[in-house]
């Protein structure tokens, strides 16, 4: 029986008596009053009267636990998840916009100002508010959708001016866009924190990492260490680093990138942007935009009692969530798990109606074995559409 109805904290932690604890110390304490003999069942007033104090305690308490929990990231939640990783400096991602690195070719000193263009779908990319093509004629600018979402584009996609400015001749994007992602999620939020804390931290490619992690925009990331005196076989020259980002825009990574690396290290990519320090030096910093990977995906499911489209759209979901959040380059096992995709399958509401007989992965390169192989700068996507699911 527990001594006391309410919440105790020590230094293990907070301890919440169960509801059954704190009925069953109001009618010891009631019986103490009144005598042993007194009758406390449900279907006795004196019974139910004492069971909605015990209810409402009960709930004090878990509000109680509540509020404790939120003082830390690993176990608050909603609004004050938002609000504890402020401590961080960091703050949770709103609903973001699909961007693409665009390459601009025109006469030099060009400025198109609010420029637009348009991909094989029709739909618009905002270039930055004003853009001034430099003596070379040709310039990467980061461009964002117009329309809020998972707006896509494959590369080449991005090729129509859609606002004609004499001296403008052509735009192109040599990379997939970087797709808009919903209001970050609890558990998002929890890893962006943890890894928000290696800003300060004494190895700095870590605090490189925390760093562009924290910028607005950036979804996936993923970093690769070379220092050697060689070349590695990810093409990374000796005593350089290489980064791998998703999202965010160009010209900032490479300032955070720049204001934190330490003198004397390569940078690595197939992007590059040029930073100008404080003594008017210009640095060229090098990172690469992910390979977007096509993932399909074909599932066959024994149906048993329950099982509805309802069901059957919430695996589809599921699954193209988990190749969506597979980290760049598959990860410290390079791959799309095949485990994980049938794992988030199972774990859907309603799984008790459907057996899953089979599942495969598969990329343009062939089907997986079971696991799909992701090279270091290869990010899997993976559409609802890209799914079917075959009943029995």
């Amino acid at each position: 029986m527990a001594t006391t109805p309410v919440c105790t904290i020590d230094a293990t932690g907070i301890h919440v008596p169960s509801y059954d604890d704190v009925l069953n110390y109001l009618e010891n304490a009631y019986r103490a009053i009144y005598g042993q003999d007194v009758y406390l069942e449900p279907d006795s007033q004196d019974g139910q009267l004492l069971a909605i104090f015990a209810l409402a305690i009960s709930d004090a308490n878990s509000m109680a636990a509540a509020v404790y929990n939120s003082f830390s990231p690993a176990t608050a939640q909603g609004a004050g998840l938002s609000s504890v990783v402020k401590l961080n400096g960091i703050q949770r991602g709103v609903a973001s916009y699909s961007s693409v690195d665009l390459t601009l070719i025109g006469q030099a000193g060009t400025t198109i100002t609010n420029g637009i263009a348009t991909d094989t779908n029709g739909n618009q990319w905002n270039l930055p508010a004003s853009v001034t093509i430099p003596a070379g004629g040709e310039i990467i600018v980061t461009a964002t959708a117009a329309q809020a979402g998972a707006i896509t584009a494959d590369v080449g996609a991005v090729s129509t001016i859609a606002t004609p400015t004499r001296g403008w001749q052509s735009v192109t994007n040599a990379s997939s866009a970087a797709i808009g992602s919903p209001v970050e999620t609890d558990a998002t939020l929890r890893k962006r924190q943890s890894t928000s804390t290696m800003l300060p931290n004494k190895t700095v490619l870590e605090g490189i990492i925390g760093a562009v992690a924290n910028l607005t925009g950036v979804t996936r990331y993923a970093a690769y260490d070379n220092d050697t005196d060689v070349t590695d076989a990810n093409g990374i020259p000796g005593h350089s680093f290489a980064l791998v980002i998703e999202g965010g825009d160009a010209q900032t990574i490479a300032d955070t990138i720049a204001l934190k690396k330490g003198e004397g290290s390569g940078t690595y990519g197939s992007a590059s942007e040029t930073v100008i320090d404080s003594y008017g030096v210009a640095h060229v910093i090098r990172f690469s935009r992910p390979t977007l990977v096509p993932i399909t995906v074909a599932i066959t499911v024994k149906a048993l009692a329950g099982y509805t489209t309802s069901v059957e759209t919430s695996i589809k979901d599921a699954v193209a969530s988990y190749i969506n959040a597979t980290a760049i380059g598959g990860g410290t096992s390079g791959v799309v798990e095949w485990d994980g995709a049938i794992s988030a399958a199972w774990g859907v509401s309603g799984s008790a109606a459907f057996r899953v007989t089979s599942l495969t992965l598969s990329r343009s390169s062939g089907t997986g074995s079971p696991d799909v192989p992701l090279s270091f700068d290869e990010a899997s996507s993976c559409e609802v559409e890209d799914i079917t699911i075959t009943v029995t």
